[in-house]
């Protein structure tokens, strides 16, 4: 790595680059299982022009864990499907939870902006009428 002479290639993770034959390979199944992923909608790979399919080194992580599931586990294929669909459910509300509390934050910065440039600190943003000692009588209509 020191070598300035070696250039570090950045292999995005998503990218859908490998072919079936390669990803089969590097997940330890056969091209066939794959396919038969494919079609219950496991793991959804690219195209390519040619129509051939074209997966990513996170679809090799994801082909592993159905592997792991089904064989260490004993999760069939229907449980397996809805264990990942979950999860990509979960993921999702982590990032939407993760970007609400961006918003809040920065919501609640700007009302301590706000109410530190009011005339009226510690209080809410429109000022509330002075308290008074005044004493009001009450007459019943008849």
């Amino acid at each position: 790595m020191d070598d300035p002479g070696w250039r570090e290639t950045e292999i995005q993770i998503d990218a859908k680059v490998l072919i079936i034959s390669v990803a089969a390979q590097m997940a330890g199944m056969h091209p066939q299982t794959l396919r038969q992923y494919d079609r219950l909608g496991l793991v959804q790979p690219g195209r390519a022009a040619g129509g051939g399919r074209r997966y990513s080194l996170r679809d090799v992580q994801l082909l592993r864990e159905v592997q792991r599931l089904s064989q260490d586990e004993g999760v069939n294929l229907a449980g397996i499907k809805r264990i990942i669909d979950l999860e990509n459910l979960v993921a999702h509300l982590e990032e939407q939870v993760n970007e609400l509390r961006e918003i809040a934050q920065a919501a609640l910065q700007r009302v301590a902006e706000l109410e530190a440039m009011s005339p009226f600190p510690r209080r809410d943003l429109l000022p509330s009428p002075r308290q008074t000692n005044a004493l009001v009588v009450w007459k019943p209509q008849r």
